[in-house]
């Protein structure tokens, strides 16, 4: 039987303004441009296919499910609703732990960015720990203080995240579209090198490593659902918001990759600041006084990737926040704050672990920044699509009962479309869930990588094992 609790009031602040930046902040990665541009030309042709077979698939399965079920804990609410309580805990709580990593993933792509803004983007400042840790400490809690004060005022902080985001972005494409009219690409460009090379061989094996960050890149378009009771008219303005963000993030993604590849030779591309480094040198060969566009560019992204941490930290919350009210999660879980009607306990408690995470992350004086930021990509891969392999089978579920209401908006062509949508996402999921278990080349200890990415997301898995488990025999 269902534990059902009554949901606290919440603040209906998001309109359709707010979520559409929303999902460009949640989504959108300009550190992704670096990570496939240093795989070559061909990673062109994957952001295509993994913008067909997941990309759309993913939003068209959000846009059915949020207007089927626009309910607080988002798809959490919508497993649970399909599959019982031990099915949704598990894939709300992977969604939820797994931004105990995310955090400093984005936070430390933040900290090298930031050094480009004082000039400071070769000098070695972004190896350095003594700089990162501060920085990304810091920029963790500015975020989590501003978003327990309100939805009204976090909305704020990412909305600028979401312009800090894509202004950086369009001005990449401009520097690519002016050097393709005006000079000669850094790479080879035609059908040989765009075509990529997927030999499963052990010479060609661990570069598909690179490969698994795409899926990532193009995830993230439900977050906005998690708060559906905190949104004005969600079975309307959430598959709007879709609609119009999810073209956006596809553009910047596919035409940002082909500017940094126009820039730079791909085996010279930094996989944390990589567009960053195809800014400056695209301003540099206009005019030497265009020098100001890279450290514009590295402020705006620093503010965009602030905003990524403060979406990333009330979509989850909301889980959390269901959680408790279904006492799987202790009680405070479910609590709002009494001034500004915010899960306050559960943002509190995703900052302080993601902190104490990070330290552990960094102890060794030979850990590199690269290594850490690389770390925690795939162990974050492998928790996060736990729940997208969830998000297609009850997409399957609920189109196969076909409880179809009159104001769903249904995923296009019929029974095929709904299998087409279902599957393919299922299996780039999956398979992006297999190659993030594959080292980067120049990996010094494989079994060692692997030993620290599978171990690490079976640890958080058998911790939430262990959570419900006490929880439920409470009850």
């Amino acid at each position: 039987m269902e534990t059902v609790q009554s949901t606290p009031q919440l603040v209906r602040a998001l309109k359709l303004r707010d979520l559409v930046l929303f999902n460009l902040v949640a989504v959108l990665g300009l550190r992704h441009l670096g990570t496939t541009a240093k795989f070559g030309p061909g990673s062109l042709l994957m952001w295509l296919i993994a913008a067909v077979f997941f990309f759309v698939p993913q939003g068209l399965a959000v846009i059915e499910l949020s207007s089927r079920f626009p309910k607080e804990g988002g798809i959490y609410f919508w497993t649970k609703h399909a599959f019982g309580e031990g099915h949704g805990f598990l894939c709300g709580w992977c969604y939820w732990i797994n931004n105990v990593l995310y955090y400093p993933n984005l936070l430390i792509s933040a900290a090298v960015i930031a050094t480009y803004v004082f000039g400071k983007g070769e000098s070695g400042l972004s190896d350095k720990w003594a700089y990162v840790l501060p920085v990304t400490l810091g920029a963790l809690w500015v975020a989590t203080a501003i978003n327990i004060a309100g939805l009204g005022a976090g909305k704020w902080l990412q909305n600028a995240g979401g312009l800090g985001t894509y202004i950086p972005g369009l001005i990449l494409i401009f520097l690519g579209v002016y050097g393709a009219l005006t000079g000669h690409a850094a790479n080879q460009l035609d059908a040989t090198t765009l075509t990529p090379d997927l030999r499963l061989d052990k010479e060609h094996l661990p570069a598909l490593n690179l490969l698994a960050s795409i899926a990532f890149a193009f995830a993230g378009l439900e977050l906005a659902s998690t708060m559906g009771d905190e949104v004005e008219n969600p079975r309307r303005n959430l598959p709007r918001a879709i609609f119009i963000s999810a073209p956006l993030i596809a553009v910047a993604y596919i035409l940002g990759t082909a500017a940094v590849l126009w820039w730079l030779p791909n085996k010279e591309v930094n996989v944390v600041s990589g567009f960053l480094q195809a800014v400056k040198i695209g301003a540099d060969n206009i005019s030497p006084g265009l020098g100001w566009i890279a450290p514009l560019c590295a402020a705006l992204y620093t503010v965009g990737n602030i905003g990524g941490v403060g979406a990333w930290l009330i979509g989850p919350a909301r889980v959390a926040f269901v959680i408790g009210l279904d006492r799987y999660f202790p009680k405070a879980f479910g609590a709002v704050h009494p001034r500004w009607r915010t899960p306050y306990v559960a943002i509190l408690v995703q900052a302080t672990l993601a902190t104490v995470f990070l330290l552990l992350s960094v102890l060794g004086k030979d850990t590199k920044v690269e290594d850490v930021y690389l770390i925690l990509l795939d162990t974050q891969i492998l928790i996060y699509f736990i729940p997208y392999l969830y998000l297609f089978l009850v997409f399957l579920i609920h189109r196969r009962r076909g409880e179809n209401a009159a104001d769903v908006v249904l995923a296009p062509g019929g029974k095929i479309g709904g299998w087409f949508v279902g599957l393919s996402g299922m299996i780039i999921t999956l398979f992006a869930m297999i190659i993030a278990t594959i080292p980067p080349p120049d990996t010094e200890s494989a079994l060692l990588f692997r030993l620290k990415v599978i171990g690490g997301a079976l640890g958080f898995i058998l911790i939430g094992g262990v959570i419900y488990w006490r929880a439920k025999s409470k009850q």
